[in-house]
């Protein structure tokens, strides 16, 4: 059970890669998705099928409808609620030997944390979703741990002092074992571009030195890769899980997971696109941390299409990455939630900034790329739903993922 406000994707998707490498049925639940809802869902890296989510969906539906009617349940459920439980039922009947789940918002009372885990990963907590888990990284540190369970097992890095703090007291009171997976980060850089032929870093485990060529990039992935390894050993060393060094480092290599600076070459008349899930302050700096590996010294400076929730902390977002390119274009994304063109316009008069206005990601796509050179690059950021979109566009549908 992963939670976390960055990279609980990218850990849960590359330690589900690692154990399906060492010939375990896995699971993998994770949100929101890209494109289709059916990608929350997998096992062994195959999306459920649209017959089984339908009549899944049916099932839990009815069974929830029953529940309200006899007074056991006070309302219907969400909707994430819906597809955990689906979800839970899926990986049930097809019998799944372990389930990497991914916390959907928070923690303690995410629909998530009804499971018993095995292990309990926290990976990087900053401030998001704040109306809800709270004011302060504390506060939210201390939501995201109530994935711990008495006398359980806890996998996560040092972060920031207040965060390091509120999961240190609540490991504490629990009798938590808590592992630092700060022995397991990568000691060389992880692929950082679209050069075919990247660098390739290295860790010891148990002696050996164990290669890791992970196809996600930035240096941020070496905290979620050391967060997998870590998780592996503990299953490999305490749950009697047959994960040798050869199938973790192969699982790394194969893990798939997209729109995670995700990196189209120029192709034709059209030039690179690099697409980011950034949808937060932590992810905004990360993104502009890559940068300038996507975006060689003397480049021209890059083209932004921007869009993303209007519950999110788009002021602070725009002014990390605003200033940063030569032209920026705002667009509402497919969601109730989005923030109106207006708002993302004003902030982006505040910092001094022109920004264009369009009425959707397949115009605003259009126009990005219009006015980006052929030499030049264009990143897509602020919103899953926002890459999902405009990642059907550049990949094409039913691209690899």
């Amino acid at each position: 059970l992963i939670a976390g406000t960055n990279g609980k994707g990218s850990t849960a998707a590359t330690l589900a890669s690692i154990l399906e490498t060492a010939g375990y049925r896995t699971g993998l639940y994770t949100s929101p998705h890209l494109e289709r809802v059916n990608e929350r869902i997998r096992i062994n890296g195959r999306d459920i099928a649209d017959d089984d989510f339908a009549r899944l969906y049916f099932h839990v539906d009815a069974k929830a409808g029953a529940l309200v009617a006899s007074g056991a349940l006070p309302h219907p459920p969400s909707f994430f609620e819906m597809l955990t439980a689906l979800a839970f039922v899926h990986f049930a009947e097809q019998k799944v030997g372990l389930a990497v789940l991914e916390v959907g918002m928070g923690g303690r009372l995410d629909a998530t944390n009804i499971v018993e885990p095995l292990l309990s990963i926290i990976t990087d907590i900053s401030l998001d979703h704040t109306e809800w888990l709270g004011p302060t990284i504390d506060a939210i540190a201390r939501e995201k741990a109530g994935i711990l369970r008495p006398n359980g097992t806890l996998i996560t890095l040092p972060q920031h002092p207040e965060a390091n703090r509120a999961i240190g007291e609540v490991a504490t009171a629990l009798e938590v074992t808590a592992i630092n997976a700060a022995a397991y980060m990568p000691q060389t850089a992880i692929r950082s571009s679209g050069d075919s032929h990247p660098p390739v870093a290295s860790v010891l485990l148990d002696g050996e030195p164990l290669t890791l060529d992970t196809p996600l990039p930035g240096a941020h992935q070496h905290r979620n890769v050391a967060l997998a390894i870590a998780a592996a050993v503990e299953l490999r060393n305490r749950h009697g899980y047959n994960i040798p060094n050869a199938a973790i480092s192969a699982g790394i290599r194969d893990t798939r997971w997209a729109a995670r600076l995700e990196y189209f070459p120029a192709r034709g008349k059209r030039p690179a696109v690099l697409l980011d899930v950034a949808h937060n302050p932590a992810g905004a700096w990360t993104l502009r941390a890559a940068l300038r590996e996507f975006s060689p010294p003397g480049a021209a400076a890059p083209v932004l299409l921007f869009g993303c929730m209007r519950d999110k902390a788009f002021l602070e977002i725009a002014q990390i990455l605003f200033p940063l390119f030569a032209a920026v274009v705002v667009t509402p994304v497919p969601s109730p939630r989005s923030a109106s063109v207006e708002d993302l316009l004003q902030a982006a008069d505040a910092l001094g900034v022109s920004a264009h206005a369009v009425a959707s990601p397949e115009q605003g796509l259009a126009l990005a790329l219009n006015l980006t050179p052929p030499d030049g690059l264009l990143v897509c950021a602020g919103s899953v739903y926002l890459a999902g979109a405009v990642r059907r566009l550049v990949a094409g549908p039913g691209a690899a993922q």
